[in-house]
C-alpha cells in the first residue's frame, strides 16, 4: 500500500451521536463527539429526534474538529462519511453534508461502512497502540450487531458467525430496562456487576450453532426470572441489584467467550480483536486479558473513545481508502442496511 500525506475529515452520524474527526497520515489530530441527551427520557433512540439533533449539531461539530486540528477546511484532502448501516434519517444528514462539503471544496468523497470502521479503528496509530497482523478475527459487539469477522486485508472481510436475532448490546440495555435502570443501561449493568456475585443466579444459555449467537431467549428468561421474584418479594431488585447485574453480565460474557474459543479452534487464528460499543465492557476486557495468559491468544482492545460511535474510526477507514484512491461518486446514497462485507 502506498503512503501519501493527507488530512482526512471523517463524519459519523449513523445513530444518535454526531461526530467529526481529522486524521493526518493515520494519526488522530481531533475527534469531536456531540451526544444527544434527549433520548434518555424515552428509554431508547427516537429516530426522528435523532436526525433533527444531527442537523443542529453537524456544522458546529465539523467546525470544532477542523479548529482543534489547527488547520483550515482548505487543507483537507478528502472527506469520509458513514454510508451505513444505521438509522436512515441520521445517515442522510451526514451523507448530504459530506457531499456538499466535498463538492464545495472540490476534493474527493469517500463512503465508509460503519461496521468496517469499528474494526479498522484498530489501525489508528498511537504511541502505545497494538496493530493486529492479517489475518485476524474480530468480535464486533454493539447495540445493533454481534458478529465474528475474519479480516484478511483492510477491506477483505468474511462473517464467520453472527446473531440470529438480537444484538448483545440490546440484551444489556433491555436487561437494564427490566431492572428499572435508565437508558443506556449497558454501562450501568457493568458498574453494578463489579460489586456483585456473578454466580448468584443462573440463566440458561441459548443452544445455537458453534459460531452463532442468540439473545432473545435470554432476555425473555431474565424478564420471567425478575417477574417471578418480584411477585414473591417486591423489593427483590433493590435488595439484590448488584448480584442480578453480575449474573446477567457473567452469562452474556460467557456466551461471547465460548464463541471466540470455537472460532480459534476452527480457524487456528489466535489474533483476536474486539470492536463496537460493548467492547467498552470491563468484564470482556478482563476475560480477553486472561485468554492471553491461559490460551496464548494475542488480543487487541480499542481505546475507550474508539469503542462507541465516533468519527476517528470513519476517518481512519477513509484514510486507508484514500491511500488506494478508492473514492466515491457524488451520486452515492446512504444505505440503512449494509453488511460488513459490502
Amino acid at each position: 500500500m502506498s503512503t501519501k500525506n493527507g488530512y482526512i475529515l471523517g463524519i459519523e452520524s449513523s445513530c444518535d451521536d454526531t461526530s467529526a474527526s481529522v486524521i493526518y497520515n493515520g494519526k488522530v489530530i481531533s475527534n469531536v463527539v456531540a451526544n444527544q441527551e434527549i433520548h434518555a427520557k424515552y428509554g431508547g433512540v427516537v429516530p426522528e429526534l435523532a436526525s433533527r439533533a444531527h442537523q443542529q449539531n453537524i456544522v458546529p461539530v465539523v467546525q470544532q474538529a477542523i479548529e482543534q486540528a489547527k488547520i483550515t477546511k482548505h487543507d483537507l484532502n478528502a472527506i469520509a462519511f458513514t454510508r451505513g448501516p444505521g438509522l436512515m434519517g441520521s445517515l442522510l444528514v451526514g451523507t448530504s453534508f459530506a457531499k456538499s462539503f466535498a463538492l464545495g471544496l472540490n476534493i474527493p468523497l469517500i463512503d465508509v461502512n460503519h461496521m468496517q470502521a469499528h474494526i479498522l479503528a484498530h489501525f489508528i496509530e498511537e504511541e502505545d497502540s497494538k496493530i493486529p497482523p492479517f489475518p485476524f478475527v474480530c468480535l464486533t459487539i454493539s447495540g445493533g450487531h454481534t458478529q465474528i469477522v475474519k479480516i484478511t486485508n483492510h477491506f477483505e472481510m468474511e462473517i464467520l458467525g453472527e446473531t440470529i436475532d438480537d444484538a448483545v448490546g440490546e440484551a444489556f440495555d433491555k436487561s437494564a430496562k427490566i431492572l428499572g435502570l435508565p437508558y443506556p443501561g449497558g454501562p450501568l449493568i457493568d458498574k453494578h456487576a463489579q460489586l456483585g456475585n456473578p454466580k448468584a443466579y443462573q440463566f440458561t444459555k441459548p443452544k445455537v450453532g458453534d459460531l452463532q449467537f442468540s439473545f432473545s431467549g435470554l432476555k425473555t428468561g431474565i424478564l420471567r426470572f425478575i417477574q417471578k421474584n418480584v411477585k414473591e418479594n417486591p423489593n427483590f431488585i433493590k435488595e439484590n441489584l448488584n448480584d442480578i447485574c453480575a449474573s446477567i453480565q457473567y452469562t452474556i460474557i460467557e456466551i461471547l467467550m465460548e464463541k471466540l474459543k470455537n472460532t480459534v479452534k476452527q480457524t487456528n487464528i489466535k489474533h483476536i480483536a474486539i470492536a463496537g460499543g460493548v467492547s467498552a465492557n470491563s468484564e470482556i476486557r478482563k476475560r480477553l486479558a486472561l485468554a492471553e495468559k491461559h490460551w496464548g491468544w494475542t488480543t487487541y482492545i480499542p481505546k475507550f473513545e474508539y469503542t462507541t460511535d465516533n468519527a476517528a474510526m470513519i476517518a481512519i477507514a477513509g484514510y486507508l481508502k484514500y491511500l488506494n484512491n478508492d473514492f466515491s461518486d457524488i451520486s452515492v446514497t446512504a444505505k440503512a442496511r449494509l453488511k460488513v462485507t459490502e
